[in-house]
């Protein structure tokens, strides 16, 4: 069973893991703590049945000062190979959307994508309805 979860101090190994085996951008450990301690309750981790996490979003509030309602940001997103097909990037980008609304009152989320990862590029586009 993949439980998905606010991702807390303490999570930032396990998403920096993910992070170096699945993405060509890669953060330093100071900007997952940054994250989570600039903007709370808006990163999720998936974490299976051994306590692993197997998954993670990072999320952000943009710095435009001059929107009426901040607008969030997907900084990263990350599902290890094998767990993925499974929804859990759609599972992971719903709580973080969510939390964007509930929390902050954001009215619009962006995010980028290189448009030769297809896989990402059909999740955002086709399931989430990104445009």
């Amino acid at each position: 069973m993949i439980i998905i979860r606010q991702a807390r101090a303490g999570d930032e190994i396990g998403m920096q893991h993910c992070n170096l085996t699945n993405l060509p951008e890669n953060y330093d450990m100071k900007y997952y703590l940054y994250h989570l301690a600039s903007w709370p309750g808006l990163s999720f981790v998936a974490e299976n049945e051994k306590g692993r996490l197997v998954g993670y979003v990072l999320a952000k509030l943009s710095e435009d000062e001059a929107c009426d309602a901040p607008d969030g940001h997907i900084t990263s997103l990350s599902v290890m190979r094998s767990y993925r097909r499974l929804g859990l990037a759609e599972r992971l980008m719903s709580q973080a959307q969510r939390a964007m609304v509930e929390v902050y009152n954001s009215t619009c989320v962006s995010l980028h994508v290189r448009v030769s990862n297809q896989a990402a590029f059909s999740l955002y586009k086709h399931t989430l309805k990104f445009e």
